[in-house]
């Protein structure tokens, strides 16, 4: 079955699907299956100065392919990559999608730092999940904000301030990912700060429980999903011979 016979929904217009993965430890690094990267995604892995980087990459879309070849019924190896157009000048630079599913499949590809979060969806998602940032981090992207982002996070005590911001920063990224800007719009235009009523109109950010090194969120157009699935991916199904199967909705519950 290729993704253009889809006749039905592979996941309900209601239903936000995410899914974490851990790359392996060192000494299981070698299992990765690398078979059903393209050359570029393999060559892409191998070109990391840090192997824990090359890992990560690895782990990220050998995951990504799994878990949609699961959804679209097809092999991962033959999943259909495209860019769609820039919202900004209509280049080919734009949200990355699965070419021809009727009706549309969206997914979203977040990793750093030996941890991956996907966000799979009828509607256009947004995930992103980022390490911990340091205090200088914090104070450096401070015054890229919006100005009532800095507002809030300069009246919290300095030491509260880079857990906050890295919550904000993972908010923006998915939503920028959402829209299909990315950081080509600037960080300052849209608030993503702790007062959900002001956050943009016509879409849900959420965030995302990603364990006590990651901050991580999802940002999905429109309403908020009345069914949402949270799991970790298995290692195993990351080696060979490994698969990925779909789970069954449930209310969403932080676990």
């Amino acid at each position: 079955m290729t993704a253009a016979l889809l006749t039905r929904p592979v996941v309900d217009h209601d239903a936000l699907d995410l899914w974490l993965a851990a790359a392996p430890r060192a000494e299981a690094v070698d299992r990765l299956d690398l078979s059903e990267l393209n050359d570029a995604e393999r060559t892409r892995a191998a070109s990391f100065i840090r192997p824990t980087d090359g890992a990560t990459y690895a782990t990220a879309h050998i995951a990504l392919r799994r878990l949609l070849g699961a959804y679209l019924g097809m092999d991962p190896a033959d999943v259909p990559f495209v860019r769609q157009p820039c919202p900004g000048c209509g280049g080919p630079h734009g949200r990355p999608a699965v070419a021809e599913t009727d009706p549309p499949l969206h997914f979203s590809l977040s990793h750093s730092h030996g941890l991956v979060l996907v966000g799979v969806a009828a509607r256009p998602v947004g995930a992103d999940v980022e390490r911990l940032p340091r205090a200088e981090t914090a104070a450096v992207c401070l015054p890229r904000l919006h100005p009532r982002e800095r507002d809030e996070l300069g009246s919290l005590p300095e030491e509260s301030r880079p857990l906050a911001f890295g919550q904000l920063w993972t908010r923006k990224e998915a939503f920028l990912k959402g829209l299909g800007t990315g950081l080509s719009r600037g960080p300052d235009v849209d608030y993503l700060g702790s007062d959900v009523a002001r956050r943009p109109a016509g879409w849900t950010v959420l965030d995302v429980p990603a364990g006590k090194h990651h901050n991580a969120a999802v940002a999905l157009r429109g309403d908020a999903p009345t069914e949402l699935t949270l799991r970790r991916v298995p290692a195993e199904a990351l080696f060979a011979g490994g698969r990925i199967d779909r789970p069954s909705p449930r209310p969403f519950t932080g676990e």
